[in-house]
């Protein structure tokens, strides 16, 4: 596999980000497949709005005919799926670049339109609620393609409990550009005006810190370089503290405020009811998890051992374990390893996968302003996209085939359902991105000969482990506690986050790792915190992965039938938890997290065995 120099990847790196237009095209996502031109995505704005008319026309109207009610729902439709293709045209020509303002000005734009939306619609759940039983069995024997609808209907009124009058729906729906404001101020902030001093390394050499590469930073073997960049970036954060934390608990106030509300107990009962999510799969993680501490803090003293160090500070947990492998992959041979890794899902899987990788779904280096992170999004009717900050290392394959993982659940769930149950829910969303990600591990192991490469991916994949199923719940448990903690009342202030945030992270990491303080702001970089109670969701989602990689690579093409047909082509025709037990994975127990975490342990005892 191709290892290169860490100085030399820094050196190319330092100093300064290149230019949006200075990224060759085919790097960039292909987003004229949406719309050829901003004109076209100006006049789509107001079909939008036009629709947005039309379908308010409906209102008091959906008790009076099968007809009536059906035409409702063929305009909600409609109104989804335009208003689906400006909204995700604004917010990617918007991350490609924050700092440009005229797509700053189509994300408002789009925001205010999405507002304009729900407004409009605000009276339909009402009224649906007012139609009884037996009023609505007779439309569906009226129309019979009404049925198309029946699930769509019967969450609504599932959920009838917490859906309010509709002039308080429409006040509701009102108030949604002012609920987005923390969330929007904290973006702007931390994409587009923050910038971080850049960090000398042991030799006296200036590398940039970005958020596209902090990470490849920790990975660094140069010590001084990694405490450096740790600080750079921490005491950033630490400067703007107050402003950060008044932002995120503004965001708290909403999401408590949208809950009390609808009459929700609490925000996380809110959030999880949207996917008739039990609150028990929420504090099963958390228990599991802490069960399973013990085998961290068994992997965290092997670090501290392997790296020789008399304290392991919070810079120190992400460096590979392993001498004179600094691993680096081109693009291009990044792209080759994973579909050759995907190749148990089937020709017909692996077909989608070149697609993407051929035909402009993935915008892949970073720029100037460009949104951190890594996310995969798509519409219906038009192909996924990917969005990345690639930095040729192992990171940033996996990170290639985890969004491509999202694209392709995207692809599928959109050819297979209607537009009503195209959109797959939050609580599958890292399911089949994570199974990639297994997949890729295990390819990786089976073909690699070399023994201290071997090692390199045990260490990697344990790594994986750590930031996605223990880091994941660990920030699972900061948001329960800090939305607790503003329930009953406790004012929150930077330094009482800061406390919360630290005595998990001494909590998680055990005796051996040293908790910077400095550390006590990472949570202040965490932009899913602005999307509350999502990120448990990755460690449930991890947990299924493992589980599903396991009986693909097992029973091959039946399980493989089961995971595409049944899942990845559900979108949100079922409960999530009931697609994923459809194709073989129970969440409402605490089993796969259980059996994932001893997976965990397996390799950890395979890995401290070599490391004797």
């Amino acid at each position: 596999m191709p290892a290169g120099r860490q100085a030399k990847e820094i050196n190319m790196a330092e100093n300064q980000l290149k230019k949006r237009e200075e990224i060759s095209r085919e790097y960039r996502w292909r987003l004229e497949d949406m719309y050829a031109s901003d004109s076209l995505w100006e006049e789509e704005c107001k079909k939008v709005e036009e629709l947005c008319r039309e379908l308010g026309q409906f209102a008091g109207t959906l008790a009076g005919s099968a007809g009536a009610l059906l035409s409702y729902w063929k305009k909600h439709d409609e109104l989804e799926y335009y208003l689906d293709r400006v909204f995700s045209y604004a917010s990617q020509r918007h991350d490609q670049d924050t700092a440009d303002t005229k797509y700053q000005g189509f994300l408002a734009k789009a925001q205010s339109i999405a507002v304009a939306a729900g407004s409009a619609d605000s009276f339909a759940a009402p009224e649906l609620l007012s139609i009884d039983g037996e009023t609505l069995e007779r439309f569906y024997g009226d129309n019979p393609a009404l049925a198309d609808y029946r699930r769509a209907m019967d969450e609504i009124r599932r959920t009838k409990d917490h859906i309010l009058t509709a002039a308080e729906e429409r006040i509701m729906a009102e108030t949604g550009e002012m609920t987005r404001a923390p969330k929007n101020a904290y973006f702007m902030l931390n994409n587009a005006d923050l910038k971080f001093p850049a960090a000398a390394d042991s030799a006296g050499n200036e590398v940039a810190v970005t958020h596209g590469n902090y990470i490849s930073l920790l990975n660094s073997k140069d010590r001084t370089l990694r405490e450096r960049a740790f600080g750079s970036l921490y005491e950033t954060y630490a400067r703007f503290g107050n402003t950060v934390a008044s932002l995120f608990t503004a965001n708290l106030n909403q999401e408590s405020f949208q809950a009390r509300m609808r009459g929700y107990c609490s925000a996380r009962a809110m959030h999880l009811d949207n996917g008739n999510i039990p609150e028990s799969v929420y504090d099963n993680l958390i228990e599991t998890v802490h069960k399973h501490l013990p085998a961290l803090h068994r992997y965290m003293k092997i670090r501290k051992d392997m790296l020789g160090v008399e304290e392991l500070h919070m810079y120190d947990i992400y460096v590979p374990l392993l001498e004179n492998l600094d691993v680096k992959y081109t693009f291009a041979q990044a792209k080759e390893i994973v579909e050759k890794a995907l190749a148990p899902m089937g020709e017909e899987y692996v077909s989608i996968l070149k697609e993407g990788f051929e035909n402009g779904w993935i915008d892949v280096f970073e720029n100037e302003n460009k949104r951190s992170g890594a996310y995969s999004t798509g519409t219906y009717g038009t192909h996924p996209y990917v969005l990345l900050n690639h930095q040729e290392d192992m990171d940033s394959m996996f990170t290639l085939a985890h969004e491509m993982g999202h694209a392709i659940h995207t692809y599928y769930s959109c050819k297979n359902q209607p537009i009503t149950y195209s959109q797959y829910l939050i609580f599958v969303a890292e399911v089949a991105s994570t199974c990639n990600e297994a997949l890729l591990y295990h390819y990786l192991l089976e073909t690699e000969e070399d023994a201290d490469m071997r090692r390199y991916i045990v260490n990697h994949y344990l790594e994986g482990f750590r930031t996605t199923l223990f880091r994941q719940t660990m920030f699972a448990e900061f948001e329960m506690i800090v939305h607790r903690k503003l329930a009953e009342g406790e004012s929150l202030t930077m330094e009482s986050l800061n406390a919360v945030y630290h005595d998990l992270n001494v909590l998680y990491y055990g005796p051996d790792v040293t908790v910077d303080e400095l550390i006590d702001f990472e949570w202040m970089r965490i932009p899913h915190f602005y999307t509350a109670f999502y990120v448990y969701q990755y460690a449930t989602g991890f947990s299924a992965a493992v589980a599903f990689c396991e009986k693909i690579l097992k029973e091959g093409q039946p399980a493989v039938e089961r995971y595409v047909k049944r899942f990845l082509s559900g979108g949100c025709s079922k409960d999530p938890i009931d697609l994923l037990a459809d194709a073989g994975v129970d969440m409402r127990t605490p089993q796969p997290v259980d059996d994932a975490l001893s997976v965990f342990e397996q390799y950890l005892d395979v890995f401290a065995e070599d490391a004797q």
